[in-house]
């Protein structure tokens, strides 16, 4: 890299996701769940803050390094490309009927003081889920690869997709560990981040694995 800034800049992203990951473990959802039980109800509510804020550094770097465009989307393309990220931010807000909203922002647990490590969320395979694992994930990488990019801005792009790899896999370790074989199954039939046409599920079979999925919770 020429610009010293762009280092600067992967540096930040490496630093916000070695926080984000170590918050989201479950090593570490023990530890204070052991140390400090009362902070728990807390916990989620505390994640998400720290998260939302985190992310602001990197993204301002992004934006404050600035730059000439080195992929820029123009004519027919231009249209393509926003057509996508429209359509994926219409996906993202028709998938939040599928979520448990107050479990996910951390109010749920804060109301009921909920002391327990382990997330409480029912298994739920969406129509989304039907065809992707990490549908939220699949979307964001459509919305980030279809904007103008900037060296730092492309730089930023490759970080984030390569944290939605590595960080779908190590979330998956935590669903693998709460809903067992169903969700073991559930991950060879349906792919990780990218839909494929050939492997997807049924609206039966989604109803079998919800139903097997949270037996095992139970």
């Amino acid at each position: 890299m020429k610009d010293p800034r762009l280092i600067w800049l992967v540096v930040a992203w490496l630093g916000y996701f070695a926080i984000h990951s170590a918050l989201a473990s479950l090593t570490v959802k023990r530890r204070v769940a052991s140390r400090w039980p009362r902070l728990m109800p807390a916990y989620r509510l505390f994640f998400n803050a720290v998260a939302m804020v985190g992310v602001l550094v990197p993204l301002f770097m992004t934006f404050a390094i600035g730059g000439e465009p080195v992929i820029q989307w123009t004519g027919v393309w231009w249209w393509i490309a926003n057509g996508l990220a429209l359509a994926a931010l219409l996906g993202f807000l028709w998938s939040l009927r599928y979520y448990d909203g107050s479990e996910f922002l951390g109010v749920r647990q804060l109301r009921e003081q909920e002391r327990r490590v382990e997330d409480q969320e029912r298994f739920r395979v969406s129509p989304l889920h039907r065809h992707v694992r990490h549908p939220w994930y699949f979307l964001g990488l459509v919305l980030i690869w279809t904007r103008d990019m900037t060296p730092a801005m492309l730089v930023s792009v490759i970080m984030m997709t390569l944290y939605f790899v590595i960080g779908s896999r190590l979330e998956e370790k935590k669903l693998l560990s709460y809903y067992g074989n169903a969700y073991a199954h559930y991950r060879r039939k349906v792919p990780g981040l990218v839909p494929l046409p050939w492997k997807r599920l049924s609206h039966a079979e989604a109803q079998e694995l919800e139903k097997a999925g949270n037996e095992m919770r139970k």
